[in-house]
């Protein structure tokens, strides 16, 4: 018989405790976790500005693991805002799930606080704002992963920033 061991996640927190956690000059990077690719975003120290960062192709999850270990390294992260796809309903579903088990695995392997931030129509969001920009749409599409995740960390601080 096989046991499995459930460990439990001390870093992932509601949005209020994440505020409070994460002190006041707080670099943060904002995660958004599609199904092929995975985009990054960081904000400046005063959580005013939230800057897309790169797009990462998913991979194995070690690697994965190994390049959000460095990103946090490089700029002095104080937390992860991880985007949440709800349905437009409220409810949960397959991609919400993934965006919670990619959260749980992450806690696991690093120690700043982690929140989920609820990113219902952040890709659409991202896409007509660039549009707006005057961006090509192969340019949107490109940038469309980390451009999301900016738009995720941009309404996580502007809410922490009330």
């Amino acid at each position: 018989m096989k046991i499995a061991f459930k460990m439990k996640t001390y870093n992932i927190l509601s949005n209020d405790e994440f505020k409070t956690n994460i002190g006041n000059n707080s670099r943060l990077l904002g995660i958004d976790p599609g199904k092929r690719n995975i985009g990054f975003a960081i904000c400046d120290e005063n959580k005013k500005v939230a800057t897309p960062l790169k797009i990462t192709k998913k991979t194995k999850f070690e690697t994965l693991i190994n390049e959000i270990i460095q990103i946090i390294e490089e700029n002095n992260i104080k937390g992860i805002i991880i985007g949440n796809p709800i349905n437009m309903d409220g409810t949960t579903g397959s991609s919400s799930q993934a965006a919670t088990d990619f959260a749980k695995k992450l806690s696991i392997n690093v120690t700043v606080p982690i929140t989920m931030w609820d990113e219902r129509l952040s890709s659409e969001a991202s896409f007509k704002i660039t549009k707006e920009l005057g961006t090509n749409a192969t340019n949107r599409i490109d940038k469309l992963d980390k451009n999301a995740a900016a738009f995720i960390l941009q309404g996580a601080i502007d809410y922490f920033s009330s």
